[in-house]
């Protein structure tokens, strides 16, 4: 605090008693209260060193929240290792077992630089193994501790229960988080009170269900008497009358269009009330849908009440205080994707894990839960058990295509156990199904030869609304070029403002009955609500099929006609690219040679995810089960190794740059003039493009690019185009699968 004197410093116990105090309420959520608190008690012992207090008087102090020591002047101290050491040996002088003396170890060496690894692994610094030996550290501490501090220790079993190997790596993770948010917000409010002040400006779930009710009567009573809005509000009442059930798993099976985000929010704001729930997490696949979402639900509960956390937030719209919110999720409705909530169940930093222990008696809501990626399937399926298991979380799966994830997933040597039970909501999905039907959906002959892009385009042509969905960029450019001029284009060619930007005036053409065509990629099946009379389909997994089927006839207004949506399933020209769309054409394959009149079903997607999950070779790509499971007992765990490794976007192959589009050109002159700062960086990311590093050093190489202060940036003007995105001197980048 180099703008303040001695005198008005924090003295050290009155922060370790303040977040001793904090951290205990937080963990105690999970019945971990003793455990958190003795993590705040001990995490900053190592301030207490003659070097640390001399150079503080001298100098002044930087703390740098990612890093493990504090910048006293020019040099460097290791504050984190002695409370490390202390809490080893406290627990040690309890009878905990060797392995079992260094849970809180983890959590107080990693409080700034994030939890260790516990042995040396290359390319990743540190390890608490190494830590622990510096012994002196402590030593130059010990007699500075008074009895305030070194109490007397009385440690509950965790969680009221005891965990199971696969639990404790997330039971330390939420003590981690509960300190370290502890730490910043005791921090925060000793340094700027106006700005802690801020916080905490939101109503409860009890009162935003007043307010979700009142507009639910609204809508009622302005809706249209059709036979799908009828269909909405049985399942709206069905939501509701459900949620009074046991917190455990649940899933709400509905086709699209049938009103799921709205009646889900009704089911997770009952259950919230009978079981004392604190805020709803509302998780999505994408961030080209997540805007969409959390605006309805901004409408209904109001700005303040609701957070939005994704890379392509816009913070030029958000209250200062959504943006504290977002740092630990301290609001009543998080809206944010899956990257962000599971990537952070299995994260090593401070600034991802902060939020976790506000995860604890809570309700998340997982958005077309069938785009789960197959081969991290396993350790998410772990993680959603544990939250249920221990932190009194109760998960909803919200689909049209429910996934098969009761009992064995999955065949011979890649089978695991999945859950146990789910409860659904739907009293008869089948049924519902039936009931909800809008679309013909036309399937190719098994063994008919593909058709040609001509004639493909031909057939398109002969409609003034329709949509034609593809498997891969390149088959949407190929497509693209024989349409006419008017063709709406969508794919990850494009940055995320423009795909935004695209998808609003398609719904706007389609609002006023005007002549559209759309040529997309697979980004616009799920959660983009929009309705075309017509939708073309590449042959995918059936559930992708049932997404695009979901952009038909979504409102039934050919229903009211005797007619229905028409959607056709063609086979590319092209081909299928290698992965898991082809493990889901495959499957689909399987299938169509049953001879099913349906397969728009229930029944028949639990068929297909049961046949596809059996072609995965391998539901753990993270090799969490040996990161973090294995040697579970002994405490040995590679939280940093996990934290990379555990990523469901795969860009290790892919680099990014920003394009010029719209506003973008602003703002890189800003870049160009004060280089990289956080929040222009963070304006920039919706303008941002990744593709494969192969074409990436192409770009470079033809000085397409350029670097500002390591920014990678467009300087090749013809380069992105307004209205189709990257061009690439009309050859085809290598396919970038982001999921």
């Amino acid at each position: 605090m180099p703008d303040k004197g001695p005198e008005e410093w924090q003295f050290l116990e009155d922060h370790l008693q303040n977040v001793a105090r904090m951290a205990g309420e937080f963990a105690s959520e999970f019945e971990s209260r003793e455990w958190a608190c003795f993590a705040g008690l001990w995490h900053d012992l190592g301030k207490y060193s003659s070097a640390f207090q001399e150079y503080i008087g001298k100098c002044g102090i930087q703390l740098d929240e990612d890093e493990d020591t504090a910048i006293i002047g020019n040099k460097k101290s290791d504050h984190t290792s002695a409370g490390a050491i202390w809490a080893k040996e406290r627990l040690f002088d309890q009878g905990f077992s060797k392995g079992l003396q260094h849970i809180l170890s983890y959590v107080i060496a990693g409080h700034h630089a994030g939890l260790h690894n516990w042995h040396n692994e290359i390319g990743i610094s540190g390890n608490l193994q190494s830590r622990l030996e510096k012994i002196e550290l402590l030593e130059d501490i010990r007699s500075k501790i008074n009895k305030t501090i070194n109490i007397a220790i009385i440690l509950k079993p965790p969680c009221g229960k005891a965990l199971t190997d696969e639990a404790i790596h997330l039971w330390m993770r939420m003590i981690f988080s509960c300190l370290v948010d502890a730490d910043r917000l005791d921090t925060e409010k000793f340094m700027n009170l106006d700005l802690f002040s801020q916080r905490k400006q939101y109503l409860t779930l009890n009162a935003l269900n007043v307010l979700f009710d009142q507009h639910m009567n609204e809508l009622k009573n302005n809706a249209k008497d059709t036979f799908v809005n009828r269909i909405r509000a049985n399942i709206l009442k069905q939501c509701m009358q459900k949620g009074i059930g046991t917190p455990g798993f649940f899933s709400i099976t509905v086709p699209t269009g049938g009103g799921k985000t709205l009646s889900s929010m009704a089911w997770a704001l009952e259950h919230a009330r009978k079981h004392n729930k604190k805020r709803i997490v509302f998780a999505i696949p994408y961030t080209s849908i997540i805007t969409q979402t959390a605006q309805i639900y901004r409408d209904i509960f109001g700005e303040e009440n609701v957070v939005e956390h994704h890379s392509n937030i816009d913070e030029d719209t958000r209250s200062q205080a959504s943006k504290l919110a977002s740092e630990n999720w301290d609001a009543p409705i998080i809206i944010t994707t899956n990257v962000q909530l599971f990537e952070s169940l299995f994260a090593a930093k401070t600034s991802r894990c902060r939020k976790l222990h506000n995860l604890a008696n809570s309700i998340i809501i997982l958005d077309e839960v069938q785009m789960l990626p197959p081969d991290f399937l396993k350790p998410i399926i772990s993680a959603l058990k544990t939250l249920v298991e221990y932190f009194k979380v109760s998960v909803l799966f919200s689909s049209a295509t429910q996934p098969a994830l009761v009992g064995a997933i999955g065949a011979q040597r890649s089978e695991f156990i999945g859950l146990e039970s789910v409860s659904e909501i739907i009293d008869n999905p089948t049924v519902l199904s039936e009931q909800l039907k809008r679309v013909y959906v036309n399937m190719p002959e098994l063994h008919a030869d593909a058709p040609s892009w001509r004639s493909i385009a031909d057939e398109l042509n002969q409609y003034e609304q329709v949509l034609c969905i593809l498997n891969t960029r390149k088959d949407c450019r190929e497509l693209y070029k024989l349409m006419p001029e008017d063709t709406e284009h969508l794919s990850r060619l494009m940055c995320s403002q423009h795909i935004l930007d695209s998808i609003d005036k398609i719904k706007q053409k389609l609002k006023k009955g005007e002549p559209v065509r759309v040529v997309s990629t697979q980004l616009i099946e799920a959660g983009v609500d929009i309705d075309f009379p017509v939708v073309y389909r590449s042959l995918a997994g059936l559930d992708s099929i049932a997404q695009s089927a979901g952009r038909c006839n979504r409102e039934g207004k050919l229903n009211e006609s005797d007619q229905l949506g028409q959607v056709k399933i063609f086979k590319s020209p092209n081909g299928v690219p290698v992965g898991f769309i082809r493990k889901g054409v495959d499957t689909t394959k399987e299938l169509l040679s049953k001879k099913y009149q349906d397969y728009l079903t229930p029944e028949i997607f639990k068929e297909y995810f049961h046949l596809f999950y059996s072609k995965v070779n391998k539901f753990d790509k993270a090799e969490i089960d040996e990161l973090l499971v294995r040697n579970a007992q002994e405490m040995k765990f590679q939280f940093a190794t996990a934290a990379k490794e555990f990523c469901l976007i795969d860009d290790k192959d892919s680099r990014s740059f920003i394009v010029h589009y719209k506003d973008s050109s602003n703002l890189i002159e800003q870049l160009k003039r004060k280089g990289p700062e956080n929040w222009l960086l963070r304006k920039l990311q919706r303008y941002t493009l990744s593709v494969k590093k192969s074409d990436f050093d192409r770009l470079k190489d033809q000085q397409r690019i350029i670097p500002y202060d390591g920014i990678w940036v467009q300087s090749d003007i013809n380069l992105y185009n307004q209205k189709i995105g990257l061009k690439f001197d009309d050859e085809w980048l290598d396919e970038l699968l982001l999921g």
